[in-house]
């Protein structure tokens, strides 16, 4: 045992000698009320307050600056949470609507999304992802819960490209649905117009529009929109009646494709014109 504290001592008596030594030391500063004595001890207090304060700051911001980045990911990733979770709850709403469109018609649907779409001042198409593996051939009418949105042009094996209402060469036989005025819906381009439409028709603004039965590739009556303006000003005998659809199709990422008879549709061209300009 005294070997060992000899060793102990040998090895760290300076460390020793001045611990003890910085401990009389303060000691006697603590104790001593001499003027010269207290002048050194509010110094070193003074300067160790100082020192202790910047250090303390430097530690506080460093982690208030921790802190705020920590925050602002945990904000980011709610904010990415939250938008999720609205942008599911539109789109289920927008499914449950065309869930329940299947439910009451007895047509066979085939259910798509849209994965991108065409916007130009003359031809504007989608492209689904539903093809000939689905069943889908060109001719097929497209619709949403709100009405029609355009007809199948080319289809591969898992995708397809429809023509959308917005487009110059889609023409379709369409009725007003209260006075039963039959009129060709066209795009030229800046709004959707009903053509051939006298101007003893009884035609009001705010009527529906509706595919007509003499349509040759849509047999039901799907909705299409309301007439928004009519244009008496026009020297020809026709109105110029602009048409505002039901279905925003900036907006449209859901839809139904409407299995139809490949024979109706090849039978039947002269009204429709779909598959003008392939």
């Amino acid at each position: 045992m005294l070997k060992q504290f000899s060793n102990f001592w040998y090895k760290f008596k300076e460390y020793i000698v001045l611990v003890v030594l910085v401990i009389v030391s303060l000691f006697t500063l603590s104790n001593n009320n001499n003027n010269s004595v207290k002048n050194v001890k509010t110094i070193a207090f003074s300067s160790f307050a100082f020192f202790s304060n910047i250090i303390s700051n430097i530690t506080t911001s460093a982690l208030i600056k921790n802190e705020n980045v920590q925050l602002r990911k945990m904000n980011a990733e709610l904010m990415i949470q939250i938008n999720l979770l609205r942008q599911y709850g539109i789109e289920n709403q927008e499914l449950k609507r065309l869930l329940a469109l299947k439910d009451t018609t007895s047509l066979p649907l085939i259910p798509a999304s849209v994965v991108s779409k065409s916007f130009n001042t003359t031809t504007n198409t989608f492209t689904l992802n539903s093809g000939q593996n689905d069943g889908v051939i060109p001719g097929m009418p497209v619709i949403n819960d709100l009405g029609f949105i355009g007809i199948v042009q080319n289809v591969s094996e898992n995708f397809s490209i429809i023509r959308t209402l917005r487009n110059v060469d889609l023409h379709l036989t369409v009725k007003d649905e209260r006075s039963r005025v039959n009129s060709i819906l066209k795009w030229d381009g800046d709004n959707l117009i009903l053509t051939n439409i006298p101007y003893t028709s009884d035609i009001k603004i705010g009527d529906r529009i509706v595919i007509s039965e003499l349509s040759t590739i849509v047999p039901v009556t799907f909705p299409i929109g309301y007439i928004k303006s009519i244009d008496y000003s026009s020297t020809d005998i026709f109105n110029k009646v602009i048409l505002q659809p039901f279905a925003d199709l900036t907006l449209i990422e859901n839809v139904f494709i409407i299995k139809m008879i490949q024979s109706t549709q090849i039978n039947n061209l002269e009204l429709n014109f779909y598959k003008k300009g392939l």
